[in-house]
């Protein structure tokens, strides 16, 4: 039976292939996907959301605008990734035909809050941006904790960051959100930080194999993820060369096949005022705080087992 999710993203790359593989995946039912303010603001996050949905043929999965800044730092400086050569805002970054699908009328929090609230069946809350929208829903309904039942959190960072020394970009771009998310209780809670993410990396030849799939899916992975190998090249090299993590659809791959991802059972907090430590999370793994865990954090990724889901998936073989 498949286990219905709801996505939370700020559709950039990697949201985009984890949309995909949540959408087209027959392990997830897609409730919906909420859009939040992050790689780019949220109107393109919400825009690059329902053009990748129809160009794969899934324009019925409804998607929900949600907040447009972090949720205390009305002048943090966010960067945005997705810029042209002139620096701005390119919100035709993804490749793929403009939407004819429209965002719903209610609010992405809302949404959260009401879908939660009257679900009957288990969902699976996946947030792969800034966790804006889900700290919002818990100060909103102080029972919202209780009523997710799973939620598995892309961000984070224990030995290497992406936007600063320490801190990775969803977490950093609202370290008060996100300190909220961890404090709050959640009674299943999966990190999938960057230590796992670049465990599973995708390489140019694979982005081929992509490619030669031939489908809607396979076609938009391999130009999404190639993209992704020509930014890293430039900026963060990584390990293998021509490779990219593709962190977004890894936390999504571990929903279909939790297998994917090694974890531990660890204490995890955020850091919201270190001036060159805000937004790190805070990783007990030698249990020096004395604080109950409250997530589980992969620190490993099968990289093989990750491509051939997306190979597979993408193909329509899933």
């Amino acid at each position: 039976m498949a286990r219905k999710v709801i996505l939370d993203v700020d559709t950039g790359t990697d949201d985009a292939v984890a949309v995909m593989l949540a959408a087209l995946h027959p392990a997830i039912d897609l409730v919906g996907c909420t859009t939040v303010n992050g790689n780019i603001p949220v109107q393109y996050c919400t825009d690059n959301t329902l053009r990748v949905l129809d160009h794969i043929g899934r324009g019925d999965i409804p998607v929900y605008e949600g907040l447009s800044r972090p949720l205390a730092r009305l002048d943090f400086p966010v960067p945005r990734r997705e810029r042209d050569s002139s620096g701005k805002y390119h919100p035709d970054a993804l490749p793929v035909p403009a939407a004819v699908s429209s965002k719903q009328g209610v609010g992405a929090v809302e949404f959260l809050i009401e879908t939660f609230r009257a679900a009957t069946e288990e969902i699976v809350l996946v947030p792969v941006g800034p966790l804006t929208n889900i700290a919002a829903a818990l100060a909103l309904d102080p029972g919202f904790a209780k009523r997710v039942p799973e939620i598995v959190v892309m961000g984070g960072a224990h030995a290497l960051g992406n936007v600063t020394p320490s801190a990775e970009f969803n977490i950093w771009a609202d370290p008060e959100a996100a300190a909220m998310v961890f404090a709050a209780g959640f009674e299943k809670l999966t990190l999938v930080p960057l230590d796992a993410t670049h465990r599973a990396l995708v390489t140019k030849t694979q982005c081929e194999e992509l490619e030669a799939l031939g489908t809607p899916a396979g076609q938009a992975a391999a130009a999404f993820i190639g993209h992704r190998i020509v930014v890293h090249d430039t900026h963060q090299r990584q390990d293998v060369p021509h490779s990219t993590p593709v962190h977004d659809a890894l936390a999504v791959g571990s929903v279909i096949d939790p297998s994917l991802i090694g974890t531990r059972r660890l204490h995890v907090a955020v850091e919201t005022q270190g001036a060159l430590t805000v937004g790190r999370t805070v990783i007990d793994t030698h249990f020096r705080g004395g604080q109950a865990p409250n997530a589980d954090v992969a620190f490993d990724a099968d990289a093989a087992r990750f491509f051939e889901l997306l190979l597979r998936t993408f193909a329509g073989k899933a």
